[in-house]
């Protein structure tokens, strides 16, 4: 009897690839049933949450979402989130990275990939003829434990400045506290900025500038101009907002998309967040928000052109 022999394994090299690892599997319908749960019991108006939950469940049972893939189910929930008030913070987010389970940490993992690649959110800082120093915030109002260095490089560095012009027309949105440090170098005292109301209506917490900022303030006397854009959201609109209302500055560029209501994030698949608004926001001075409006500037313009017209402005009033 002979005997066949075995095929030699051939090495494998260090450097070889490993294979992609296969893509998590979807219960639509339970993922759905999910959102539902956690979209009544923490969106902060009680009235749309138990619309939106009952909405949900009953596409569910008709099949709605059965046979979607992850993306199109992120779709077509999104959208039947924002159908009963248009709220742009209520959302089902795909991330085609997976994401940790922990509550909030699919938004902060992209936050970080995004700080890495932007200079730690202050992509330009730079003083051109006549004084005029320009700021770009962006593209996120990030978390101030990573924030707060860059930022005050940034800020102290055009603390001398004649003028400002704060570039957020690619912020897209953030930490509130880092609002509040930013504005903590553009005026001269503890200023109330924000007041956060509750699903229930009460005060669940209040924005103030912090009583002592690092480096050098800009200050609240001179001239300072805030560029917008319809992709300018959230925190940044709110940085803008809050300076418009306290008469700190002029906003030149476009209406802002309108979302006012900080948000939490649950995971509630590997590659889906579900962005849920836990609180309202209300300004000291105009006793509202933004929310559904957007932030409207005081020189409407195209955003292409808003630098160069607070430039123009800018200069003008210096001279």
């Amino acid at each position: 009897m002979t005997s066949t022999p075995s095929t030699p394994s051939l090495p494998v090299p260090q450097d070889a690839p490993l294979p992609a690892p296969l893509p998590a599997p979807l219960d639509a319908v339970a993922v759905v049933e999910s959102i539902a749960d956690l979209v009544g019991e923490n969106y902060v108006f009680p009235d749309a949450a138990e619309q939106l939950a009952d909405l949900l469940r009953r596409r569910n049972a008709d099949g709605r979402y059965r046979s979607l893939d992850v993306e199109e189910l992120a779709d077509a929930v999104t959208a039947d989130l924002r159908s009963v008030n248009g709220d742009l913070h209520l959302a089902l987010k795909y991330h085609a990275v997976p994401v940790p389970p922990e509550r909030g940490a699919a938004v902060l993992a992209a936050m970080r990939r995004d700080f890495d690649a932007s200079l730690g959110g202050v992509p330009r800082v730079e003083l051109l003829d006549g004084g005029v120093a320009v700021l770009e915030i962006g593209p996120k109002m990030f978390p101030l434990d990573w924030a707060a260095q860059p930022l005050a490089a940034a800020l102290s560095l055009v603390a001398p400045a004649r003028a400002l012009v704060l570039d957020l027309r690619r912020n897209t949105g953030g930490d509130p506290d880092t609002v509040a440090f930013v504005c903590g170098y553009l005026l001269d005292r503890r200023t109330h900025l924000n007041t956060l109301l509750s699903r229930q209506g009460a005060v669940a917490e209040q924005s103030w500038t912090p009583p002592f900022v690092p480096g050098a303030r800009f200050g609240g006397s001179k001239p300072l101009y805030v560029l917008t854009s319809g992709n300018t959201f959230s925190a940044g609109e709110e940085l803008a907002y809050d300076l418009q209302q306290l008469g700190r500055a002029e906003i030149v560029g476009e209406a802002t998309r309108g979302g006012a209501h900080p948000r939490e994030g649950w995971t509630v698949h590997p590659h889906l967040e579900l962005s849920v608004p836990v609180a309202r926001a209300l300004n000291p001075v105009s006793g509202t928000n933004w929310e559904g409006t957007g932030v409207r500037p005081d020189v409407p313009c195209d955003p292409s052109t808003a630098l160069d017209r607070a430039l123009a402005l800018a200069v003008a009033r210096l001279a």
